[in-house]
């Protein structure tokens, strides 16, 4: 699995609008509706947000992936955020997200919502990718970047 295929330039935002945490979700669940990706944000939304309170999804190194599983989703489908400003995600290293990447799937596609959420991390640990994306300040760019360290 390529996270360049899973991501939809029009659902890359740099800068978000947003600057808090629950804010930022809902303005990339929001995208992924404008697309015509899912049928409506609101049940999506719900989902995420729902997992987000559970436990955050700020997994360090300034990154944040929050996820859930919707019946809305058709496929496995992702929203990328890259903040103006770090966000407060309560990451488990206490540092502020920089980088905001919404994972969405079905209840069924389970393998698919694991692997898409290893690739990421992996990719987050290498510091030439951090600071690919660091630099990015587009869509292009930062689709650039994941090519790349791909």
């Amino acid at each position: 699995m390529l996270l360049s295929q899973l991501l939809d330039p029009r659902c890359i935002l740099i800068p978000t609008r947003e600057t808090e945490r629950f804010a930022v979700i809902r303005e990339l669940v929001d995208t992924l509706a404008e697309a015509g990706l899912i049928p409506s944000a609101g049940p999506v939304c719900e989902a995420v947000i729902a997992r987000e309170q559970l436990r955050s999804t700020g997994i360090g190194y300034g990154l944040a992936v929050p996820h859930a599983k919707s019946a809305d989703a058709p496929r496995l489908l992702t929203a990328v955020g890259k903040p103006a400003q770090p966000v407060d995600f309560k990451s488990v290293d206490g540092r502020p997200c920089e980088l905001v990447i919404l994972l969405v799937s079905p209840p069924h596609e389970t393998t698919a919502h694991v692997q898409a959420l290893a690739r990421i991390s992996r990719m987050w640990l290498k510091e030439p990718f951090r600071v690919a994306v660091r630099a990015a300040t587009d869509a292009a760019s930062l689709l650039q970047a994941v090519r790349e360290q791909e």
